[in-house]
């Protein structure tokens, strides 16, 4: 039988039925872009030491936009089946999917702790030959690889909760690991003196935390997935659905680390000053980042309704599910713009002084937020349409829109650009520029896929 909440997603209002979802999602994830940005304060005021701590954060972030990269790729996949098999009313196959999700953390755990175990010291050495970074970069890692089942385990539970349609307790857990997070920094690295490790302890156990309030809500609210424990063996057909949607998510997610990275290099060569060009660009990522992170939320929240609702096959709630998705994603994102415009000078302040900078990398950062927000509402776009793509079954789409994205329209405008004399006031142009290339080629594959199920494009948009 299926629960009050569970009806109401094929009952609710649609338009309705997004923000009730939606709202929390929001909150959560630009909640995480937030203490991701106050860990990179607390590390970088480490007294005599937060040049070379951040430098060793820096280093090891790699491997954690991996851990989040195949955690989202499995999250993906598991939400777009357990949301279309809940449609469907299958409860068999909601278990069995629920158990092989449950089984795929477990294994996705064993895979990063061997890699603390044995892996984490020869990875940092390879980007740095200073003594101190090494210790630093090798203790924050191998704490936050050996003791991942907290982020991994979280990812999945969050999943179920969210394919449900309770994602108010998802983002209820997500804000306890946050809390946690921020306040245990402050604890563990200043009171306490634990410096880099510290830091790497907060983040671990505030996953935890995040895991184990999961967890309770889905084991005592989550009638519609059974949780016995023989759902957990593992099933190849299951396991290949779950990757076959959810491995264009993980590398999307990657392509974050390689945008970040080729970037970093492109403007580490400029002819301009590449100290203050590659400084202002990290720190603009962080402040787009609260966008990028809210426009997922309602991503995440298109998959979880449009699969439900495509699982039962009612036409009129998939055309509004696109509609009003796509739309309220795109106001989201354009009222971060407006925002950002706003308060781009006191935004970069905050960030130059974790960083130490002066007045002019604080007035180069205010130009690359102001210029690169332009180009916030055509990323909406792109990231609602990805969602819709994942959740009619479609995953190469939006592996080629996000490469598109992020490297192919990025980094050729990001290097002629450079070229000129005046490359520090237009390098930031790069970014809008590729969102505006990127939605020209979403809007011509949402029309292929409304087609190809059937629909009238005039009745989406």
């Amino acid at each position: 039988m299926q629960t009050n909440e569970q009806n109401k997603m094929a009952t609710i209002p649609v338009k309705k039925m997004l923000w009730k979802m939606g709202l929390p999602m929001i909150v959560s994830m630009v909640l995480q872009a937030l203490y991701n940005v106050v860990d990179s304060i607390f590390v970088s005021n480490m007294e005599g030491v937060g040049a070379l701590a951040n430098e060793a954060l820096t280093i090891a972030f790699p491997i954690q936009i991996l851990m989040i990269a195949v955690g989202v790729g499995t999250g993906v996949g598991l939400n777009t089946m357990l949301s279309r098999s809940l449609g469907e009313k299958n409860r068999e196959k909601v278990g069995r999917i629920a158990g092989n999700g449950i089984f795929l953390a477990c294994l996705i755990y064993v895979f990063f702790l061997l890699f603390g175990l044995f892996l984490s010291r020869p990875f940092i050495a390879l980007f740095t030959d200073n003594a101190a970074v090494r210790e630093m970069g090798y203790a924050y890692l191998s704490i936050c690889t050996c003791f991942s089942a907290g982020s991994i385990g979280y990812t999945v539970y969050e999943r179920f909760l969210q394919a449900t349609g309770k994602t108010g307790c998802s983002t209820i857990a997500q804000i306890a690991g946050a809390v946690t997070n921020i306040v245990l920094d402050y604890v563990f690295i200043f009171p306490l003196g634990g410096g880099v490790a510290g830091a790497a302890w907060a983040t671990v156990i505030g996953q935890f935390v995040s895991l184990f309030t999961a967890m309770g809500f889905h084991y005592i609210m989550n009638r519609e997935i059974d949780g016995h424990i023989r759902h957990v063996r593992p099933r190849r057909d299951i396991i290949a659905g779950i990757y076959r949607i959810g491995i264009s998510a993980a590398i999307m997610q990657a392509l974050l680390s390689v945008m970040m990275a080729g970037m970093n290099m492109i403007l580490g060569h400029a002819s301009a000053d590449p100290t203050i060009l590659v400084g202002s660009f990290g720190i603009y990522y962080k402040i787009q980042q609260i966008a990028l992170f809210s426009a997922f939320g309602l991503s995440n929240t298109i998959i979880t309704a449009l699969s439900f609702n495509y699982g039962l096959r009612d036409p009129a709630r998939i055309r509004a599910c696109i509609r009003y998705g796509i739309g309220d994603t795109m106001m989201v994102t354009c009222g971060f713009t407006v925002l950002f415009e706003i308060i781009a000078r006191p935004l970069s302040t905050l960030f130059a002084l974790s960083g130490g900078s002066g007045e002019a990398l604080i007035g180069l950062c205010e130009r690359a937020t102001r210029i690169g927000s332009i180009g916030f509402v055509f990323m909406g776009f792109t990231v609602a349409v990805q969602g819709v793509l994942q959740a009619l079954g479609n995953a190469e789409k939006p592996l080629i829109l996000s490469f598109l994205r992020l490297v192919v329209f990025v980094f050729p405008t990001a290097y002629l650009l450079t070229l000129s004399s005046r490359a520090t006031e237009i390098v930031w142009f790069c970014f809008p520029i590729a969102e505006v290339l990127t939605a020209v080629v979403v809007a011509l594959f949402l029309r292929q896929e409304v087609k190809k199920k059937t629909m009238d494009i005039k009745d989406i948009m």
